[in-house]
């Protein structure tokens, strides 16, 4: 069976595939390989220039051509790496030997071949590739698909920072807030979270077998090994790789700062899944419409509706990316003793859990476009909810001494319809001063509002 995207076992590159065209080439096997050889390019290029007898500096010629080695990686050389794979049945030892194979017209690099993963264990390649891809993820597809939902959500915020909405609490009617008020609530929330993703530090190791630069001391036992790691290591690329050095390990990286990154894309994702489910109520309450999209169906049997589908397709892919999310975020610090092999095959599905989420800041994003605001339900439904101005009446009874305030109101109002008039009347048998009635009688649902407007209008 050939594959395609009606024959892909996951929906990412099936269904979704285009739409996930940006985070592909950065957490693909491909991805993975390409990173590697950044690493071993990197590393070897630095080797040179610390003085070894048996190692000269590289010329610029034979330096720019293993950079171009990085730069003009493709699917070919992944292939071909693959296949060298089938002999050795080890990874990055087929990365090894791909980079000394371009090495063979090159009569420099090749004298200097032996020095291509020098002192390093698989395990220094693979943690700071992971580090390399997980940053190109983050800074490249998911911070700016965050983005791009936080300057709608602000823009939205301050539009309609004084369309005043009823509240539900509990599912029943309270005070009223406005539509921009609501959205910034999730906007600001949403920011912290995001600002949480972007500060993790991004860590990387290259020590050897055990975190002890054995073997590198072996070699050299007076050059200052963990200096030099921490240059290569630190050092912006592509001269290095622009991470930040994790001094202390056993074989793998102890990937504290991934479970710390997936946390937070995490708890970003939980708040886009609790502003996902509001939307869809307010849809379903009529405060938004959605535009209409030509020849798009909501029902196969019911031609009036239209679903909210993409708050919907927004709110499951972002729960399939919380599952993998946490539990990479607590099953990667765990290692046995100095290594175990658990965490390999469960770093290879980061792009599963990011395209998850990808997918449903998409989705979101989408749904977000096509919404409309609908002022004509929003005052209805206010205008049918007077009962919430006993909040208002009764604390400024309270204010003046009156007793019972609570009481009298909550025997007027509570599971009554109330009306305007009952409440007018009620205002007018105050023993209250005249101003304070004025100002009550001249209150509606949709005038209580609080600061809400002003507090949407500051974010």
């Amino acid at each position: 069976m050939s594959f395609s995207p009606v024959s892909a076992l996951s929906p990412l590159d099936g269904r979704y595939a285009g739409k996930l065209a940006a985070l592909r080439p950065l957490m693909s096997e491909q991805g993975y390989m390409h990173r590697r050889v950044q690493v071993e390019v990197a590393w070897f290029i630095a080797l040179s220039d610390c003085g070894f007898d048996e190692f000269k500096p590289l010329t610029p010629g034979a330096r720019k051509y293993l950079m171009g080695l990085v730069s003009n990686f493709g699917e070919a050389d992944a292939l071909a790496i693959k296949e060298i794979e089938k002999t050795t049945n080890h990874d990055v030892k087929a990365v090894e030997y791909w980079i000394k194979s371009k090495f063979e017209a090159r009569p420099e690099l090749l004298a200097a071949a032996e020095f291509v993963h020098f002192a390093c264990t698989s395990e220094d390649i693979n943690n700071t590739s992971h580090a390399l891809q997980i940053q190109g993820a983050r800074d490249q597809v998911l911070l700016p698909a965050l983005d791009g939902i936080l300057a709608t959500l602000t823009k939205m915020a301050k539009d309609f920072a004084a369309v005043p909405m009823l509240s539900r609490t509990h599912g029943q009617t309270a005070s009223p807030t406005t539509v921009g008020k609501e959205i910034a609530n999730v906007a600001v929330r949403l920011a912290k979270a995001r600002e949480q993703i972007a500060g993790v530090k991004l860590l990387g190791k290259m020590n050897g077998a055990v975190g002890n630069y054995n073997a590198h001391l072996a070699a050299w036992p007076d050059f200052d090994w963990e200096a030099f790691s921490r240059k290569v290591i630190e050092t912006p690329a592509p001269q290095g790789l622009g991470l930040v050095f994790q001094p202390y390990s056993i074989q793998i990286e102890p990937h504290d700062y991934m479970a710390e990154l997936f946390d937070a894309v995490a708890r970003a994702d939980t708040i886009l899944i609790d502003f996902s489910r509001d939307v869809w109520g307010y849809i379903s309450l009529g405060y938004f419409k959605q535009r209409l999209k030509a020849g798009e169906i909501g029902s196969s049997t019911m031609p009036h509706k239209v679903n909210p589908i993409d708050f919907e397709n927004a709110e499951g892919n972002l729960g399939l990316a919380n599952a993998l999310l946490r539990h990479l975020s607590e099953k990667l610090p765990i290692s046995r003793w100095q290594r175990d092999l658990t965490d390999s095959t469960v770093l290879r599905n980061i792009g599963v859990a990011f395209g998850y989420a990808v997918l449903a800041y998409a989705s979101l994003a989408t749904g977000l476009g096509k919404l409309e605001l609908n002022e004509k339900a929003l005052a209805e439904d206010l205008d049918a909810s007077w009962e919430v101005l006993a909040e208002p009446i009764q604390t400024v009874m309270r204010r003046f001494g009156v007793q019972g305030a609570y009481e009298k109101l909550k025997e007027v109002t509570r599971g009554q319809t109330v009306t305007a008039q009952a409440l007018h009347a009620l205002i007018r048998s105050l023993e209250i001063p005249e101003a304070e009635k004025e100002r009550l009688l001249a209150m509606t649902p949709g005038s209580y509002i609080g600061k809400a407007a002003d507090l949407a209008r500051r974010i």
